[in-house]
């Protein structure tokens, strides 16, 4: 496609979702020095006095297109740099209207097509997305990185959840409960009750669910045979 045409022109392969939503800080300068020099390119071009609107628009239309591709190609990138290429330009409307005085105050050289400015820097702002949203992305995951590593909790269950995981690993597979943890109430036939003087009564073993914890495997999660509370948390958890 083009935008993955752009995109190998500009910068090394890399993977496009982590590319997207964590930029590295030298695809987030790239992505601004790029704005820059189209911000550049289209001043330059203007001041030559030789090249109609109609050709700078394009030039810059197809630079915005290539850094989009480049530096951002996501669905939240077009909607924020579309959103930025409509905005922009409306507040510069209001500050024009509201600060020109006619004495010199804020204006474009260039009133173009618009009467306030010329449409050749709608694309311009459109660049502006990629590389300020790229920015801001970096920001964001610097500090997010900084607050796990500063919360002793979240560094904590990470590592307690990796544990959790090697020990499952290494745990021999049991065939008595297929690693479920439980088996079927020998006291009620895992019916749950029983019958007694033809009355139906709920087995005290399980509680009525037909279900006890797997002594087969019991030793091979760690646990404590003598806690009984953990016992029924563990059982509370377990699907029926």
């Amino acid at each position: 496609s083009s935008s993955s045409s752009s995109s190998s022109l500009l910068l090394p392969p890399e993977n496009t979702a982590s590319a997207a939503t964590r930029p590295s800080p030298p695809r987030i300068l790239l992505g601004i020095s790029f704005f820059t020099f189209q911000y550049y390119l289209s001043g330059l071009l203007y001041s030559q006095g030789s090249y109609d609107r109609s050709f700078i628009c394009v030039i810059m239309s197809i630079l915005a297109g290539l850094g989009y591709g480049a530096f951002d190609a996501s669905v939240s990138g077009f909607i924020t740099s579309s959103a930025t290429a409509l905005g922009g330009p409306l507040i510069e409307v209001g500050l024009i209207s509201t600060l020109n005085t006619g004495e010199g105050g804020y204006h474009y050289t260039d009133l173009g097509e618009t009467g306030f400015f010329p449409l050749w820097i709608v694309p311009v702002y459109f660049l502006g997305g990629p590389a300020v949203g790229n920015l801001a992305r970096g920001i964001w995951n610097a500090l997010d990185d900084d607050d796990n590593n500063n919360d002793p909790s979240k560094s904590t269950s990470f590592t307690n959840n990796n544990n959790q995981q090697q020990q499952r690993k290494e745990r021999k597979h049991c065939t008595e409960c297929n690693d479920s943890r439980a088996v079927g109430c020998p006291n009620c036939d895992a019916q749950g009750y029983y019958i007694t003087y033809n009355q139906r009564v709920k087995c005290n073993c399980c509680k009525g669910r037909g279900l006890v914890i797997c002594r087969s495997c019991f030793a091979e999660y760690g646990d404590d045979p003598n806690d009984l509370e953990n016992i029924r948390d563990i059982m509370s958890k377990l699907p029926d």
